[in-house]
C-alpha cells in the first residue's frame, strides 16, 4: 500500500534535512590538525605571580614518531583571553648536550587560521631552526608576559587593607598535540593564599600551588583554575607615553618623555588619611607607591622632572658611565584608581647613539620600551626628529610597530624635520630593546641654521645703517 501523501511529504522532508547535514558536515571546517604524530613527552609550566605582571616560563620536551614526516615548526596555543593580553612571546631551542648545550632563539609568530579551534584557542607557529626529524627529540623553552591579567577581588579597598587578586589559567596545558605528562607550579608573592581550585592532584607548598602531574592528556583540554591570593604589589599603569627625541649634528640629543600614570589596582575607597600613611607605610596603603625608579641611558645630563605646577625636587639622580637612574616621587601618593601626569626630560652626547653605516647612511642607535620598571605601557609612541635636510628614513625594530612619518618645525627650520613615528601598545619591560632608524644626511644642511643667523645679524646692520643715513626729517620749504 502506497503511503498517504502528507506520509511521503514527511519522508521526502526528513531525507533532505539528512542530506543538508551531512553536507554542512562535509564541509565545515574542522580543527587545524597538527603535523603528523607529534607528541609533547612532558611539559613543565611555571606562572610567576609575584608582582603586577604575569610571567610564563613553560618548556615542552617534543617528539616526532618515526612514522611522521620532519616537522619545520612546533604549535603553542593560548586562551583567548591570555591572547588578548599576550604583550611579548619568546622562544628557544635547546641545541648540545651538558655543557655545549646552547639555546637557539626561534621565531614566533600567530597563526592566522579561518578554522574554529576548540575553546577559542589562538594557535602560534614556532618556527624551528633545523626540522624536527622522526625519530628525534627536542626541548623547546618558551616565555610569556601578560598583562592586565590580575582582577582585583574585593574591586575597592580602605587605606589600610590588604589587595587581593584573581587569577584565570588551566591546569592542564591548552596544546594542539597529546601531552604524555604535565605538571604546572604557580608562584605567589606571599604565603596568603585565600583559595585555590583543586584539580587532584593538587598540592601547595608555602607561596606555591602545584598542579600535576597529569598523564596523557588529549589536544585541546583545558581544565580552568582560579586563584585568589594577596598580591600588594603597586600596580602602575602608563595609559600614555609619548616620547620625543631630537638628534641635532651640533652634538646633542633632546629627549621628553610625557606620562599618563594611573594605579590599576583595587579602586581606593574612603578618606585618605596623610597622617595615618606616614605613620604606619607598612600597613596602611600597602598597594600603594609613593615612588618611580627610572633607567636612564648612561651618561645622562641637564635631567629635569615637573608636571603641571612646575618642577619637582623630590627625585633623585646616580649616574655613571654604564647606567644613569633616576629616582622620584610624584606630588602625592597613588592609591587605585589614582592619575597622576608628569614630564621627564634629558640630554644625552650625539657620539655615543649616532653611527655611521657601511652604505653611508647615518643610524641612531636608542632604545625602545620604557625607562619606569615593572610598569605596564597601555600606548607607547616614540618620536625621533631627525636634522633638517635628512632624507629616506627607516626604522628597524625587532618586532611589530605601527609606523609613519611626519614633519616637525623647531627654531630656525625652513622646510622643516623629518620625523620617523613608532606606536605600539601593551609594552612591558622586556620590550626594552635596541632599535635602529637610518637615514640619509648632507653635511652641508649643518650650515643652513648658522648662515640663517649670519643673514639675520647682517640685514639688521644693513637695516641700522640704512636708518642712520636716511634724513626722514620734514624741512622747511625755501622761498625765493
Amino acid at each position: 500500500m502506497a503511503p498517504s501523501l502528507p506520509t511521503s511529504i514527511l519522508l521526502l522532508f526528513a531525507v533532505a534535512i539528512a542530506f543538508a547535514l551531512n553536507v554542512t558536515a562535509a564541509t565545515s571546517p574542522s580543527p587545524p590538525a597538527p603535523e603528523d604524530g607529534i607528541r609533547v613527552v612532558s611539559a613543565e609550566k611555571r606562572i610567576d605571580l609575584t608582582g603586577p605582571i604575569v610571567k610564563v616560563f613553560l618548556t615542552l620536551k617534543v617528539h616526532n614518531p618515526a612514522t611522521s614526516s620532519d616537522a619545520s615548526h612546533i604549535l603553542i596555543t593560548f586562551t583567548p583571553a591570555e591572547a588578548q593580553h599576550l604583550a611579548i612571546v619568546k622562544a628557544t631551542r635547546a641545541e648540545g648536550k651538558r655543557k655545549k648545550k646552547v639555546y637557539v632563539p626561534l621565531p614566533v609568530q600567530p597563526v592566522d587560521l579561518a578554522a574554529d579551534v576548540p575553546n577559542g584557542a589562538r594557535l602560534y607557529s614556532v618556527s624551528l631552526s633545523a626540522p624536527l626529524r622522526p625519530t628525534e627529540t627536542t626541548t623547546l623553552e618558551v616565555f610569556y608576559v601578560l598583562t592586565h591579567s590580575l582582577e582585583p577581588f574585593p574591586a575597592e579597598i580602605a587605606q589600610s587593607e590588604s589587595q587581593l587578586v584573581y587569577y584565570r589559567d588551566s591546569a592542564v596545558l591548552l596544546s594542539p598535540y597529546r601531552v604524555l605528562e604535565q605538571v604546572t607550579y604557580l608562584k605567589t608573592p606571599s604565603n596568603r593564599v585565600e583559595s585555590f581550585t583543586r584539580v587532584d592532584p593538587t598540592a601547595r607548598s608555602g607561596p606555591e600551588v602545584k598542579y600535576g602531574t597529569y598523564k596523557d592528556q588529549l589536544p585541546y583540554v583545558y581544565m580552568p583554575i582560579l586563584v585568589h591570593y594577596e598580591n600588594n604589589h603597586p600596580f602602575a599603569v602608563v595609559e600614555e607615553l609619548v616620547r620625543k627625541v631630537e638628534i641635532s649634528h651640533w652634538g646633542n640629543v633632546q629627549v621628553t618623555e610625557q606620562y599618563k600614570l594611573k594605579h590599576g589596582g583595587a579602586r581606593h575607597k574612603g578618606v585618605f588619611s596623610r597622617l595615618e600613611y606616614q605613620s604606619r607605610q607598612s600597613i596602611s596603603g600597602a598597594s600603594s607607591f609613593k615612588n618611580l625608579l627610572a633607567r636612564l641611558p648612561p651618561r645622562v645630563h641637564s635631567v629635569y622632572y615637573r608636571d603641571e605646577i612646575g618642577n619637582i625636587s623630590s627625585s633623585n639622580l646616580r649616574s655613571d658611565s654604564h647606567k644613569s637612574e633616576l629616582e622620584f616621587e610624584p606630588r602625592y601618593p597613588l592609591f587605585g584608581g589614582w592619575h597622576c601626569t608628569f614630564t621627564i626630560g634629558y640630554g644625552m652626547a650625539l657620539q655615543d647613539f649616532l653611527f655611521g653605516s657601511e652604505d653611508g647612511r647615518r643610524f641612531a642607535n636608542l632604545t625602545f620600551g620604557c625607562p619606569l620598571l615593572n610598569t605596564v605601557v597601555d600606548n607607547l609612541t616614540i618620536k625621533i626628529v631627525l636634522p633638517e635636510g635628512s632624507k629616506s628614513p627607516q626604522a628597524v625594530v625587532p618586532f611589530l610597530t605601527e609606523q609613519h612619518l611626519e614633519t616637525s618645525y623647531s627654531y630656525l627650520d625652513v622646510v622643516g624635520r623629518t620625523t620617523v613615528v613608532l606606536k605600539k601598545k601593551n609594552v612591558v619591560g622586556e620590550h626594552n630593546v635596541p632599535f635602529q632608524v637610518y637615514y640619509e644626511f648632507n653635511p652641508i644642511f649643518m650650515l643652513a641654521e648658522p648662515l640663517m643667523l649670519i643673514s639675520a645679524v647682517l640685514l639688521f646692520f644693513v637695516a641700522c645703517i640704512a636708518y642712520l643715513h636716511v634724513d626722514l626729517s620734514i624741512g622747511k620749504s625755501q622761498t625765493s
